[in-house]
């Protein structure tokens, strides 16, 4: 009897155990990329990327010092990461792409405006075709690009 209920503390151990190990393996590996990213932007070390945060596979970080702005997106189709100096551009806004004729969103990008050569960089937040759960997270990050579509246009 006693055996059987080591076991099964055992078992119910191990199922608990298995996913924080994992969860927090990746959390650690995240933070390693999330670092090499912005030593890539920044060799030099003399950025202070003050204010960083992060939804759905995708992480934003602003120096607010110096006026740079970083965005990282580990969707697991394609890693990508893109740098924008606040100073040389004039405003931002969010770009909407919907779907025919319906509401539905299916692509939301920042756009920058260059201020001397009014040239548009435009960065993709969320497409949904990389999208694993869909309609669901499209609203989440409609609304966390909103909030830091203010924070980068205050930062401007």
């Amino acid at each position: 009897m006693d055996t059987s209920i080591t076991i099964i503390g055992l078992v119910i151990a191990l199922i608990v155990a298995i996913p924080i190990y994992f969860s927090a393996r990746s959390t650690a590996n995240n933070k390693a990329k999330i670092k090499e990213i912005k030593r890539k932007f920044d060799p030099s070390n003399l950025l202070d990327f003050d204010q960083t945060e992060a939804i759905n596979n995708k992480v934003l970080t602003l120096d607010h010092q110096n006026r740079k702005f970083i965005l990282m997106n580990f969707n697991p189709n394609k890693e990508e990461a893109s740098f924008v100096d606040l100073k040389t551009v004039s405003s931002c806004k969010l770009i909407l792409t919907t779907e025919g004729n319906s509401s539905t969103i299916v692509k939301i990008d920042f756009e920058f405006l260059e201020k001397e050569t009014a040239k548009k960089i435009t960065i993709p937040f969320y497409d949904f075709d990389d999208d694993r759960i869909k309609q669901i997270s499209v609203y989440q990050d409609h609304q966390f690009a909103k909030k830091w579509l203010k924070i980068i246009q205050d930062s401007i």
